[in-house]
């Protein structure tokens, strides 16, 4: 796993250890994390950028995976079960890296994917019960958990929580929503896969179903704008927009995005707009 400085053009080297997930990084980019094999288990390494330096996620004796981190990957949520006992289901927990405690967001008794997306701050923790098919936003302040988000006629699967808490993004059926946290209101984008939204929560990145149009396009949910990301079979994931969607990353095996590829592999890609 390797992490790119688009400032320096430095690439970095992030432990030696296969990840078992794609990578999560903070906000600020100073951590990245992802789950790795040990033992008979599961569990979250969690780097330092600057130093190198790595810590694993205290997680008793179960195993953990589906990290994500606050802004400055000081909070890091993710998912604790025991693959022996697939009876017990799992936890949503939210660690504190400083101290090392954690708290639980939500206990479900099964093992279907739960997904959860923490807020910059750490305040909010967005996760989905994936049998009941319904998503929910639980407040650490308060301790309060929402009221379930879930299509008008589908289950809802999470794409991810934005950074300010202020935005949650499902699909359901054949179409994405933006629910927003404040009023309660759900917005359709029909007939797309949304992939990702950016950290104040106004640029969504999504994928049209549509086959003949572009893999990748970027909508402003201010203004109803929308800008062409990839017209070349392309992919990403979440945290793919930078703030302001000034920057979406994605992945593509086209060899006619950039002149000069001619690797013949899947390279990775950051177009800029705005």
């Amino acid at each position: 796993m390797y992490v790119r400085d688009q400032r320096t053009r430095q690439t970095k080297g992030m432990g030696q250890l296969r990840p078992l997930q794609p990578p999560v990084i903070s906000g600020d980019g100073a951590y990245v994390a992802y789950p790795v094999q040990w033992m008979n288990d599961v569990r979250i390494r969690q780097y330092q950028v600057s130093t190198g330096a790595t810590a694993s996620l205290n997680c008793s004796a179960y195993s953990c995976n589906q990290p994500s981190l606050s802004a400055d990957g000081g909070y890091v949520a993710h998912v604790v079960l025991s693959p022996r006992q697939p009876s017990f289901g799992q936890r949503i927990e939210v660690q504190n890296r400083d101290t090392g405690t954690d708290e639980t967001v939500a206990a479900l008794d099964h093992t279907h994917s739960s997904r959860p997306s923490i807020s910059g701050d750490g305040r909010y923790v967005a996760y989905q019960d994936g049998r009941a098919e319904d998503v929910f936003v639980w407040d650490r302040t308060s301790g309060i958990t929402s009221d379930p988000l879930e299509g008008p006629s589908e289950g809802a699967t999470l794409v991810q929580l934005s950074e300010d808490g202020s935005k949650v993004v499902y699909l359901s059926g054949t179409d994405t929503y933006v629910h927003d946290v404040g009023s309660g209101t759900a917005r359709p984008v029909p007939n797309a896969r949304g992939v990702a939204i950016d950290p104040t929560g106004r640029y969504l990145l999504y994928a049209p179903h549509d086959t003949n149009g572009p893999s990748l396009t970027l909508l402003d949910l201010g203004t109803g704008t929308e800008e062409i990301v990839s017209n070349q079979p392309a992919s990403a994931g979440t945290d793919a927009v930078s703030v302001g969607g000034r920057d979406v990353v994605f992945q593509s095996t086209a060899d006619d995005i950039v002149p000069g590829d001619t690797n013949g592999r899947s390279d990775i890609f950051v177009p800029h707009f705005y």
